[in-house]
């Protein structure tokens, strides 16, 4: 609620958050859409939504004049867009599945929420009718936190129909919270790839003045339909501007940050390739290339969904390894500390992981290591406490992030009997380990 005396104000003259509504004061003048106050917003202070996407707060004085301009519609709606064939361009399919870059305001919360459909988002973006033929196909519209394991086959499956449809690549806008869990499990499912298949999305609504949506649509169209990629990717900004972006390997991309447009950084490798809004493709590190005689792309979407991802901490108890194996999981990704180490040789022995990381491996559980740090590797034999714990059956996944381990993990457990599956952990497979691991450091402007 906005202060008593706002509030009254709005109420005498029939306001409700989503109208539209002027304000003047001094000769300077205002117009825009009524947001509703933050809790933690200052209540003296009105937000309005003006029509270039950005919101401002005005602070209320006796001065101030309020007018009502038009009733609000709860939401901000873009025109559909009417989707044209150019028999010049490449055909790539667009598969919709939620997420921020098909959200928009909810006035009467003052949140986002998906509602945006593909043809309201695509009208954003008239330049894409230069780029590619477009084929809409609306999969799903959820969040990238409520995403599962059901709905990556939905999307494998999708992957798999739009090339056998003529598609040349696929582009699948999904949010941003678990993008890269969701591109690791395609790089793993999607067999016999000979396309582009680029992963995109938003840290802004698109209904943002500084939503970073348009950017990221048109780099991965260039991506789709023009590249020679092979592989599955996320194409996101490449710095904070809207100059460019990287397309990331799907198996080496993480979120670094919660809210930056260039938040998603390729871990121990270098990104497959930078593009501008041009469609100039600058091409930076090994890939997969697109073959003329490429088999038909198919889907294995086997998933193991009594998989876990463990972290150890100090104090951390490694009972919890005895709670999955009671629940019958098959397979655990313990996230260890440093190049992967657990807490062994500790004052109470209660406290060591060892003998759990041993039972769990006795019990027929896959057991495998990463690290908490990010960029490098695990190693098995530089430190005793290392030794020990790769003697007790964990297996250490070399420089694969634990996010993309607990994915191929599932994967492999859903699609192979367990001995081929931990044959296979620690082999690459999907470019998820590199033979040297790179650092790349965060690009600068």
């Amino acid at each position: 609620m906005y202060s008593n005396e706002i509030q009254a104000i709005l109420d005498s003259l029939g306001i409700k958050p989503g109208d539209t509504i002027a304000i003047s004061n001094g000769g300077e003048s205002e117009e825009g859409v009524l947001m509703p106050r933050s809790d933690a917003g200052d209540n003296s202070v009105i937000v309005i939504k003006r029509k270039d996407g950005y919101n401002i707060g005005l602070r209320y004085s006796k001065d101030m004049r309020i007018t009502k301009q038009a009733s609000g519609t709860g939401h901000f709606e873009f025109p559909k867009a009417i989707t044209t064939t150019n028999g010049s361009l490449n055909n790539v399919a667009l598969l919709y599945t939620g997420g921020t870059i098909g959200s928009k305001v909810d006035y009467a919360t003052g949140g986002v929420y998906m509602l945006t459909k593909p043809e309201e988002l695509l009208h954003e973006v008239p330049e894409l009718k230069e780029i590619v033929n477009i084929d809409v196909q609306n999969l799903m519209s959820i969040a990238s936190e409520d995403m599962t394991c059901l709905e990556w086959r939905k999307i494998a499956e999708g992957v798999v129909k739009a090339f056998d449809k003529g598609a040349r690549g696929v582009i699948i806008t999904h949010g941003t919270d678990t993008m890269h869990y969701t591109s690791a499990a395609l790089s793993f499912m999607l067999q016999d790839l000979n396309g582009p298949v680029v992963i995109t999305g938003a840290q802004r609504s698109s209904d943002r003045g500084s939503s970073d949506a348009f950017l990221n649509l048109i780099c991965s169209a260039h991506l789709a339909a023009n590249s020679n990629i092979a592989e599955v990717g996320i194409c996101m900004h490449k710095t904070s501007s809207d100059q460019s972006c990287i397309m990331i390997r799907g198996t080496k991309a993480r979120k670094m940050h919660t809210s930056r447009r260039d938040a998603f950084r390729p871990i121990n490798s270098s990104p497959i390739a930078s593009v501008d809004r041009n469609g100039r493709i600058e091409y930076k590190s090994e890939y997969r290339k697109m073959s003329a005689h490429g088999t038909r792309t198919t889907a294995m979407t086997g998933f193991e969904e009594r998989t876990a991802l463990v972290k150890v901490h100090p104090n951390s108890t490694p009972e919890i390894l005895d709670f999955y194996v009671e629940k019958g999981y098959k397979g655990i990704i313990i996230e260890g500390t440093g190049m992967g180490h657990v807490p062994s040789s500790t004052s109470k022995e209660e406290y060591s992981w060892l003998g759990r990381i041993k039972n769990t491996v006795d019990k027929g559980v896959v057991v495998g290591m990463t690290s908490q740090c990010i960029y490098g590797r695990v190693n098995p034999t530089v430190y005793r406490n290392l030794r020990l714990a790769a003697s007790a059956g964990a297996i250490y996944c070399e420089d694969m992030l634990s996010e993309v381990a607990y994915v191929k993990l599932g994967f492999l457990l859903g699609n192979y009997k367990a001995e081929a599956a931990k044959e296979m952990l620690n082999t690459n497979i999907a470019g998820e380990i590199t033979a040297r691991t790179e650092f790349e450091p965060e690009f600068t402007e």
